[in-house]
């Protein structure tokens, strides 16, 4: 029978450390080994592996903080390691592994670097370089091609779907490609079927960037929005700075706008941060009234702003109730994963945790995680950030310059990072900062709640005007929270009606606290509690989903869906599961082809030049970490496997899926070889997560 937290395999797949690792390094032969066993036990005193986790399913141990999913900017830490006994002392060298890796080694190859070749030779353009002779990349096609590696197979993914590499000579396959002379050979009748099509949208413009980095980009919702905050309103709570002019370090005021954005100065003094009775004047160069953006009171004929403005019930709904979402993870939820998962069933997907003040800077890294694929029918964004003026910015830049269905805010990140920052879980303490933000960004989403082009507006059954065409940007708002940041003392109950008071579309519950990470089961009960509070706005429940069982659990508690996290990294077929309400015992070679479809999305959007091969390898490597936890439901005592309980050690059916099961870098590392072939001398990889893996 199997230890406590410790998923039950059969007992004739169940195997020792020692002999796992000796069949892995025979390549699958059996016997005949006992030499090699006796080299792994001596190896295995140097590795830092983590022992059986221990049984947490329903007690919690001593210890508050265990891994997870890197899920809403969450960073992972499994919790692997057994408790001493009485009387032993832990060694120091097995001290539990857990949090980031945050000094592990660069692996950008830059030995590749030294002979780059210029862009605008791979372009065709090499009279047209920007840098003329100051240009620190190769001119000369034979010096570079004399340097190159290896190329790393016969066919290039980019070329046989698209008819043209956009490569060229730099493509790490470019021999299917190749003419003469190094000329890039193009399928004109498929390049042509591809022509003009957007596979990928949300990209960073160049112009766009420019104005981001120069602060023109002009924020005029927000800005409206913000200078009526820093207007005095009937209320004793404590005032601040003006927030139209704060960075986000600054704090705004904690007076709450009224619903319609106009406020009486003259009838509630601001008070400093401190709490004195005092009142201070609003810390601004010139007067309030004069400030550029700041609304104007009217009275008697309505104003564009009340045309323009649409009430709660005007809204765009979010209509996803009963589909299985995709929850927002960080590193591993990129754009290729997104698209396997589409593939097996999920309906709604969410680009990774981003942070506002990065976008609001422009930065591309940070870009990079709101593109979206053509193939997410619904999709949106997670955006994380701890101040009204930066969010409701970002949130009107978003607005105006991408494609999304939704924009979800961050308010579950448990990472230190993040929440000493006071964004993520500490929102969830800082309720007039809260109430700001979601009440900001909900005010600048929505422009018109009419189709383009000229549009006949009825005002009150008075009268009537035509306005001229404007741009439908109608983006609903979700928030995503945790339970509370204390263990056993849920908050969520208290915080959820105001979310919809402040016009919130849905909201998103995962069932642990922040102190709790994942060292028990989500509760689900408070889940249930939960959604009838939130009704009539849904509510989705997440944690802990790894079976379609698990699934219908979660439904019966009265939740508007799901959100699947965890589990669709460790097995993406999961959504599969849930829609055809059966077990899946995929074989070895069917995950196999998955990773191949994974590394040819990734060549695909990540590129298919020395760079882009080695970005793929990264995420595929990180993916790995996760992927090793499946045990096939072949192999399984009892179905189904539960998420917490940790696999032993087994030997599958056949050599592959023995090696998907190893819990070693240098295995997952193998698996890459097999795929996107040898690795870059002195390659060194370790995961994001310390206890994921050991060497």
């Amino acid at each position: 029978m199997a230890a406590a937290g410790v998923a039950p395999v059969r007992e004739r797949f169940v195997t020792s450390k020692e002999q796992f690792h000796a069949y892995l390094r025979a390549n699958g032969e059996l016997g005949g080994q006992e030499g090699d066993r006796e080299e792994e036990k001596e190896a295995s005193s140097e590795q830092s592996e983590p022992p059986a986790k221990r049984g947490r399913l329903d007690v919690q141990g001593q210890d508050g903080e265990s891994p997870g999913e890197p899920e809403d900017g969450e960073k992972e830490s499994r919790d692997g390691e057994k408790e001493p006994e009485d009387g032993e002392k832990e060694p120091v060298e097995r001290k539990r592994a857990r949090g980031q890796n945050k000094s592990r080694p660069c692996m950008k190859p830059n030995h590749y670097e030294k002979s780059r070749l210029c862009p605008s030779v791979t372009q065709g353009c090499a009279d047209k370089c920007y840098f003329g002779p100051r240009c620190r990349f190769l001119h000369d096609v034979g010096e570079y091609m004399a340097a190159k590696p290896a190329d790393l197979g016969p066919s290039c993914v980019l070329f046989e779907t698209f008819g043209k590499c956009p490569y060229g000579i730099t493509c790490r396959f470019a021999k299917a490609h190749l003419g003469d002379g190094y000329q890039n050979v193009v399928n004109t009748e498929l390049a042509k079927q591809w022509e003009g099509k957007s596979l990928v949208r949300n990209n960073l413009s160049k112009d766009l960037q420019h104005q981001l980095r120069k602060k023109k980009f002009t924020f005029k919702k927000a800005d409206e929005y913000l200078c009526s905050l820093a207007k005095p309103h009937h209320d004793d709570r404590k005032g601040g700075k003006a927030p139209g002019c704060s960075a986000e370090g600054e704090e705004v005021s904690n007076c709450t706008t009224p619903e319609d954005g106009l406020g009486d100065p003259s009838q509630c003094p601001v008070l400093p941060e401190g709490g004195d009775s005092k009142p201070a004047p609003v810390q601004s160069p010139q007067p309030t009234e004069s400030r550029r953006g700041c609304p104007t009171k009217t009275a008697g004929p309505v104003t564009d702003e009340d045309i323009v403005k649409l009430r709660s019930c005007e809204k765009k709904k979010l209509e996803i109730q009963g589909k299985l979402y995709l929850a927002p993870l960080t590193t591993c939820g990129n754009l290729p994963f997104r698209r396997i998962c589409k593939r097996f069933g999920a309906d709604v997907t969410c680009g990774e945790m981003a942070v506002c003040t990065n976008l609001l800077q422009g930065q591309s890294s940070e870009w990079a995680l709101l593109k979206r694929h053509h193939t997410e029918d619904i999709f949106g964004v997670q955006l994380e950030g701890a101040f009204p003026d930066t969010m409701t910015k970002c949130a009107e830049l978003l607005n105006q310059t991408i494609d999304v269905d939704f924009v979800d805010i961050n308010v579950g990140c448990p990472i230190d990072l993040v929440y000493k920052k006071g964004g993520g879980c500490a929102l969830m303490t800082r309720s007039n900062k809260f109430e700001q933000i979601v009440r900001g960004m909900n005010s600048v989403s929505p422009t018109t709640g009419l189709p383009a082009g000229e549009q006949q507006v009825e005002l009150n059954c008075f009268s009537s005007l035509t306005l001229p065409s404007l741009q439908v940007l109608d983006v609903p708002l979700t928030v995503k929270i945790r339970t509370g940041v204390q263990e056993k003392m849920n908050v969520a109950h208290k915080i959820i009606p105001k979310i919809r008071e402040w016009g919130a579309s849905m909201v998103t519950l995962h069932g642990r606290s922040r102190e709790q990470r994942y060292t028990r089961v989500a509760d689900w009960d408070y889940i249930a509690e939960c959604a009838k509070i939130a009704s009539p706005m849904p509510l989705f429940g997440n944690g802990d989903i790894l079976s379609y069982e698990d699934a219908d659990q979660a439904m019966q508690t009265g939740v508007s869906g799901i959100m699947i996290a965890r589990g669709a990294l460790i097995k993406p077929w999961l959504f599969t599961e849930i829609k055809e309400q059966r077990h899946w015992d995929i074989s070895s070679s069917e995950r196999f082809d998955i990773l191949k479809d994974f590394t040819n999305y990734g060549l695909e959007h990540w590129g298919s030049d020395t760079q882009g091969v080695e970005k793929t390898r990264k995420f595929l490597l990180e993916w790995l970490s996760f992927l090793c936890r499946y045990i096939p439901v072949g192999l399984l005592e009892r179905l189904p496997q539960k998420i917490n309980e940790r696999p032993p050690y087994y030997i599958g059916r056949d050599y592959l899926e023995t090696l998907m099961a190893s819990q070693n870098v240098d295995d997952w590392i193998k698996i890459s070889e097999l795929l996107l072939g040898p690795v870059p001398t002195n390659f060194t990889f370790l995961p994001k997560h310390k206890a994921n893996s050991y060497r």
